[in-house]
């Protein structure tokens, strides 16, 4: 039945992209132009440094410095702080990629990945203050209280995440996988790769990572575009379907239409947090072949943005 579904939509899909050649020109235009201006030189680089701290164990720094502060909140491992760090500050969809490479190369087991997984992948306060508020919401003092309000919400999230999955994060489960770092670093030298190799392993792997990011940002541009055809004036479709699905455009989507400031700030901060459905769709790419799955994250990402929009309307209610 599910088979037959997908088919039925590709199908579907094959003959809207037919008959409106006008708006998938205009939509894959606007997604590759996104991703070459915005989201290659932001993110690539993020991809690849991310490989070269996993695959010297540079990152084993790092943790050092931020796992005694992060392991005692979160209750992780200290390389689970690593993905804390990436997935709050890199944003989408570097907290996946971080949790997986990680997962792979054995410094944090199935289960802690499942619950990283859950509140580590974000969009960047770069692409909230510059994008969201400052370029859309053309608010300066909306700054603050969405950086406050976009951090706290996955935050308080895990927390409640960490009751579905308490019997995986077990102090001495996070402490024996910390001990683990001298076998892994054995095993790595036992296969050495010259500076050379390594570094360009760490390019290709980040050029494979952007470019399938790139082709899911083009193709969900060309659902954006191709659903605004038949015009449909319905609060639902208008200002929560059709910017879910694609955060950039559905961004500029809410702060172009004719809605109240307040209600735009709201819209814009859980379409923020939830982050679209082609951010789940990169995430799944990232997350393929781990044992990690893309539905309890997808539910995941819905209950932060439900925590999310109640802190808006507390903001909005006492501060606003």
């Amino acid at each position: 039945m599910r088979q037959r579904f997908i088919k039925f939509v590709v199908i579907i899909l094959f003959i809207l992209m037919l008959l409106f050649p006008e708006q998938v020109f205009s939509g894959a235009s606007d997604g590759l132009l996104l991703w070459f201006h915005s989201v290659l030189p932001t993110l690539l680089p993020f991809l690849i440094l991310s490989n070269l701290l996993i695959w010297t164990h540079a990152v084993d720094w790092i943790v050092r410095i931020t796992g005694p502060v992060l392991r005692h909140i979160f209750r992780i491992s200290n390389y689970g702080s690593f993905v804390v760090v990436t997935g709050f500050l890199c944003g989408y969809p570097m907290g996946s990629k971080a949790a997986t490479d990680l997962l792979r190369e054995g410094h944090i087991e199935l289960s802690e990945a499942r619950y990283l997984l859950s509140f580590c992948n974000n969009a960047s306060p770069i692409f909230i203050i510059s994008y969201v508020v400052l370029q859309n919401l053309s608010r300066r003092r909306f700054i603050l209280p969405a950086l406050v309000i976009l951090t706290m919400s996955p935050v308080l999230a895990s927390f409640f995440f960490r009751l579905f999955l308490k019997n995986s994060l077990d102090t001495a489960v996070c402490r024996r996988l910390d001990d683990r770092r001298g076998e892994i670093k054995t095993k790595t030298a036992q296969n050495p790769l010259s500076s050379g190799s390594l570094i360009d392993s760490c390019i290709m792997n980040g050029f494979e990572m952007i470019t399938r990011v790139g082709g899911y940002i083009m193709l969900f541009s060309i659902f954006v575009s191709l659903a605004q055809i038949p015009e449909i004036h319905n609060f639902f479709f208008q200002y929560l379907f059709l910017p879910s699905l694609e955060l950039t455009s559905g961004i500029s989507l809410l702060c172009g239409s004719t809605l109240s400031e307040p209600v735009v700030f709201f819209l814009c901060m859980v379409c923020t947090s939830f982050g679209g459905w082609c951010a789940a769709a990169q995430t799944r790419c990232m997350i393929a072949g781990t044992g990690l799955s893309v539905r309890p994250y997808i539910i995941q990402k819905l209950v932060t943005a439900l925590v999310t929009s109640l802190l808006c309307c507390l903001y909005l209610y006492f501060i606003y």
